[in-house]
């Protein structure tokens, strides 16, 4: 029974690492995949299929090196040097990732709360530090309450988009982009999440002690993640085009089922927002901890403020320039991941 409950544990702290800001909010999924019309199903299956085989391998490799951090893996990866130069390229991906998981939080409380954008941004940083105080565990817990939460709302939201008159609209769809954009997109997609969820992945799975449970838990989460972006995309294909304009498209669709479902689904999207970047900033912490002798507390300090600064620039900006290049900056890590045990390693 406690290694069932480890396997949930690992596949929702999965689940809520990948569905940040751009995911629960919907501009990640039309970014990626709703706008390239029907053919997005059939990359959707592929970024599945992606994120169990490698998201498993990344938390089963992590376990059998006992990597402390996602440096750790970089290194095996690809040698002490080589590996030490990636991880501080992914030390600025993933800051940049994270100023815009901040900015997301302040885009809900902005758009859907009426409240100010900067309340938004300092309560996340408050509630960030002193969850972190806890450690790994607190993550799980999270994770645990949140995540079936939002794939109960993922299911409401799928039987009500039947209903509508565009639910058919995702086997329509055409999209101008030429093939090779559109096949791409999943890869780059996968490629940029997997080292997003690096900083927890690492951990979560160097720190369980059953590797059955880091399989399935892999296995699991993998496919939840596909769940909600199939979920997701059914759902913004039936509101295509106009969905296009909102800041929070899933939130304008949670809206069309009432606002006591609108409410819960706004605060769930704060959560997984919230969710992503604590586990991004645990990640970072114990990475940058194996570098400097600061304090873990000093450093997540440093960390959030450095997000803070970035976030100003704004939530949808960030999303569309940000994202497309840092799935190319991650692109050659998870091929790397891909052939590991194929080629050596070099040192």
């Amino acid at each position: 029974m406690k290694n069932r409950v480890r396997v949930f544990q690992i596949a929702f702290t999965y689940i809520g690492t990948i569905v940040g800001a751009g995911f629960a909010t919907g501009r990640e999924i039309l970014q990626f995949f709703t706008q390239y019309g029907h053919l997005a199903t059939a990359t959707i299956l592929i970024s599945t299929i992606l994120f169990i085989w490698l998201g498993t391998k990344i938390m089963t490799l992590s376990r059998k090196i006992g990597a402390k951090s996602y440096e750790d893996l970089n290194k095996h990866l690809f040698g002490e040097r080589m590996g030490g130069w990636i991880s501080l390229v992914m030390l600025v991906i993933l800051i940049g990732v994270n100023s815009i998981m901040l900015a997301g939080a302040g885009s809900v409380f902005m758009e859907n709360l009426n409240l100010h954008y900067q309340t938004g941004l300092i309560l996340t940083m408050i509630g960030t530090f002193f969850i972190l105080r806890k450690g790994i565990q607190s993550i799980l817990y999270m994770n645990s309450l949140v995540v079936p939460m939002m794939l109960i709302l993922s299911i409401l939201i799928i039987s009500q988009t039947m209903k509508a008159p565009g639910a058919t609209k995702f086997l329509t769809l055409t999209t101008e982009h030429s093939l090779p954009t559109v096949w791409l997109a999943p890869l780059l997609y996968t490629a940029f999440n997997l080292v997003m969820a690096m900083p927890v992945l690492v951990p979560l799975g160097s720190q369980t002690g059953s590797a059955r449970a880091v399989k399935w838990g892999g296995v699991i989460g993998g496919a939840g993640v596909g769940f909600m972006l199939m979920s997701a995309h059914f759902a913004l294909s039936a509101q295509m085009p106009g969905i296009t304009q909102f800041e929070i498209p899933m939130g304008n669709i949670a809206n069309q089922l009432g606002w006591f479902v609108q409410t819960i689904y706004i605060i769930l999207i704060f959560l997984e927002i919230f969710s992503t970047f604590v586990a991004d900033i645990y990640g970072i912490t114990l990475q940058l901890q194996q570098r400097t002798s600061l304090s873990r507390q000093t450093i997540t300090i440093g960390i959030m403020l450095i997000c803070y600064f970035f976030s100003q620039f704004g939530f949808s900006s960030l999303l569309s320039v940000l994202y497309p290049l840092f799935g190319c900056l991650c692109f050659f890590w998870v091929l790397r991941l891909t052939i590991f045990g194929f080629v050596p390693t070099r040192k």
